[in-house]
């Protein structure tokens, strides 16, 4: 176990560009999806006017900062940075003909200041975010056409950063889209069903050709596609509940399933036949599938139970995704439930259905810590929950899970994605911003900074094993 973690592993933390690069319409960007959603993924979508302004816009700052921060990560040691482009600073309305070059200039200069550091970057291309310019115009992902223009921006950045970036994602959390159905796909909250597996069926052949796009540009290059690891355990061992768990735990696995192995899995068919969801799909759009992608990767944060007890699940109706606690766990104070086995089992169970090299790209803990008198941050709660994450994974690959890197989800305190907050920290880096966007943006290493670089350069040795 003390040397679970290869030389090779890759070490780091992942950012998003709407969370942290703020610059919200600076050098001919163009608006987002995120830029109508000031108050986060759950919260209304808010048309833009000249002179408002929302806590995203300037966020962390990290577009004029990144030289500072990026310094900052590489003195913990990180080998890998998770970014990810925006959309609108490549194509600001999404269907123009040609790039903005300024937008691209951008990435370049933050892929050379990476390149200085000896970090490489893993590049996602969607983010929770698209030209909005797509959804006011063609409806967003629920038109085909659109796949054509995301398949134009990915083979512009491909060609680009091709000698850059060899470490690619398409779609972040694809899986959200059943959930918050704007962030994932451009669709409406009230769109039915057959609308959203429509527009989510256009996402995943648009994530395919990406990938044939990638091996062509890019051939020493590889690119995965990233889950919400929304590992779900029965409540009992009645059947019912067990049946209902693998139900649920399919419908996130289903978008895998589909980019893994490159088509549509039999209990899908069955489940949107039932559903009475007919479902335009072309043999060029069967034809695109099959290029699979090369590694799986994935988000951890927490787990949840289930059961077929209908009047249980109705109490559950508004908590996190509607999972039912389990009462062997505790809570974060945002009542995401802390399960670091919950990871080693996630691990073995995309590793035995894949076969593919596993990519944890964020786990972390949210948490409001205290500024001491001193200026010190003692997020002690934040190093326990990293370091129990983190033996588990070390534990996955001693049971023979090939992983290959492990990105913290905020490395530097960002905006939160599902309600916008500051307060809502993540990083080993504080930074002064408060929710009002109060505050001189000054970076301070936390407590956790120093234990993540010695974790980094023992390369696990240093954790602590019960």
């Amino acid at each position: 176990m003390k040397n679970a973690f290869p030389q090779e592993f890759l070490w780091g933390g992942a950012i998003a560009a709407n969370q942290v690069e703020g610059a919200y319409l600076t050098d001919g960007k163009g608006l987002s999806t995120s830029d109508l959603q000031p108050h986060g993924i759950f919260g209304e979508i808010v048309e833009r006017h000249e002179g408002d302004h929302g806590i995203k816009d300037v966020a962390i700052d990290f577009y004029h900062r990144y030289p500072e921060d990026i310094a900052l990560f590489a003195e913990m040691g990180f080998t890998c940075l998770r970014v990810s482009i925006a959309w609108t600073r490549i194509f600001p309305q999404g269907d123009e003909a040609e790039p903005n070059e300024a937008g691209l200039a951008f990435y370049d200069r933050l892929f050379d200041e990476l390149a200085t550091h000896n970090i490489t970057p893993l590049v996602t291309l969607s983010h929770y975010e698209m030209p909005y310019g797509l959804v006011k115009n063609y409806g967003g992902w629920g038109s085909r056409k659109t796949i054509g223009f995301f398949t134009r921006y990915a083979r512009t950045v491909f060609e680009r950063y091709r000698h850059k970036v060899k470490l690619w994602l398409t779609f972040n959390e694809i899986n959200m889209a059943l959930h918050e159905p704007f962030t994932g796909v451009g669709l409406p909250k009230e769109s039915s069903k057959g609308e959203i597996y429509q527009a989510i069926h256009h996402q995943l052949v648009a994530s395919a050709a990406a990938v044939k796009a990638l091996h062509e540009i890019i051939p020493d290059g590889r690119i995965g596609n990233m889950l919400l690891g929304g590992l779900l355990y029965p409540l009992s061992c009645a059947p019912a509940d067990v049946l209902a768990t693998q139900r649920q735990n399919r419908d996130w696995l289903f978008f895998g399933d589909v980019q893994a192995r490159g088509y549509y899995p039999s209990y899908m068919t069955r489940y949107l036949r039932e559903q009475g969801v007919a479902l335009e799909i072309t043999e060029e759009d069967r034809e695109t599938l099959k290029s699979t992608v090369d590694f799986i990767s994935f988000s951890y944060y927490m787990s949840g139970c289930v059961t077929a007890d209908e009047a249980l699940n109705q109490q559950m109706r508004g908590n996190i995704l509607n999972m039912v606690p389990n009462p062997h766990l505790a809570s974060s104070e945002w009542g995401w439930q802390i399960d670091p086995e919950g990871l080693r089992i996630l691990l073995n169970m995309l590793w035995d259905r894949y076969q593919k090299p596993l990519f944890i790209v964020e786990n972390g803990l949210g948490a409001k810590d205290k500024l001491e008198a001193d200026g010190s941050i003692n997020d002690d709660y934040r190093i326990q929950y990293l370091n129990d994450h983190l033996v588990q994974v070390g534990e996955a690959m001693e049971d023979g899970v090939e992983v290959l890197g492990y990105t913290s989800w905020g490395p530097i305190d960002l905006v939160s994605a599902s309600k916008a907050e500051l307060s809502k920290r993540y990083g080993f880096i504080y930074v002064d911003r408060d929710d009002n966007g109060e505050g001189t943006l000054t970076r301070r290493r936390k407590k956790s900074f120093n234990w993540y670089q010695e974790v980094i350069r023992s390369r696990g040795a240093s954790l602590t094993r019960k």
